[in-house]
């Protein structure tokens, strides 16, 4: 499948009029550092749906009060508009764009693949907690460490393909926001290489990286870096 290669718009501000609301226009509401966020818009892309669904970029540390008011009283991203009404929660919004719009299937057939689909989406609050934790006290290698021998054991259950499921799926979709800022800084900041001893991971980030819809929603690795930096290393 080709690239779609797409302007993005600009982050709305305090300062930004809001779009023409509620006039059929189906969009989804994201920030562009957000990793929930990026779930979303993952899968609006691999579903090829650049055309239906228009991104519209808030940033977060300046966000229009149009926002919580006439968009989404829960004030968080990712949300979509959609048919006039507006939802949010980023993994129920995966399978809602699965659902509800034509392309390719984030959801796998196979019933055995289902299960455990549903079994690693109930494990990814205990990983982004885990690890998020260690990074604010704790020691960040080994609780890292453990987390990401769970998910190599996890990536040997399928042997047809190198994702979770063996095929690209909604897993992949869920976890590669945050296993990228992971992988980064604990890099970076702990010389700490998550791939070592763990070759099915790291052949999940090789074939993850080759996949255009994930690729185009890739941070620039230093300000993910230094933005980790300020929120849980600089002294409050």
């Amino acid at each position: 499948m080709a690239a779609v290669v797409e302007h993005l718009p600009p982050a709305l501000t305090a300062s930004s009029e809001p779009p023409p609301l509620f006039d059929g226009t189906t969009r989804l509401y994201i920030s562009y550092v957000c990793p929930f966020a990026q779930r979303v818009w993952i899968t609006r892309n691999y579903k090829g749906l650049q055309d239906k669904i228009k991104l519209v970029a808030i940033d977060l540390q300046d966000r229009p009060a149009w926002y919580k008011e006439k968009v989404y009283a829960q004030n968080k991203v990712p949300s979509l508009e959609h048919e006039n009404k507006v939802i949010g929660e980023s993994l129920d919004l995966v399978k809602y764009l699965d659902a509800h719009f034509e392309g390719p299937s984030v959801i796998p057939e196979d019933p055995a693949k289902k299960e455990f689909a549903e079994e690693l989406l109930a494990y990814t609050d205990k990983v982004n907690g885990t690890i998020y934790g260690s990074f604010k006290g704790g020691d960040a290698v080994k609780a890292s460490g453990e987390v990401f021998d769970q998910l190599e054991t996890a990536l040997g259950k399928f042997e047809d393909g190198p994702f979770f499921l063996g095929q690209f799926s909604l897993v992949d979709i869920a976890y590669a926001p945050f296993i990228e800022r992971f992988q980064l800084v604990l890099a970076d900041v702990f010389n700490y290489d998550i791939t070592a001893g763990r070759p099915k991971l790291a052949a999940w980030i090789e074939e993850i990286n080759k996949i255009d819809a994930y690729k185009v929603t890739r941070q620039d690795p230093k300000g993910l870096v230094d933005q980790f930096r300020k929120r849980f290393l600089t002294p409050q």
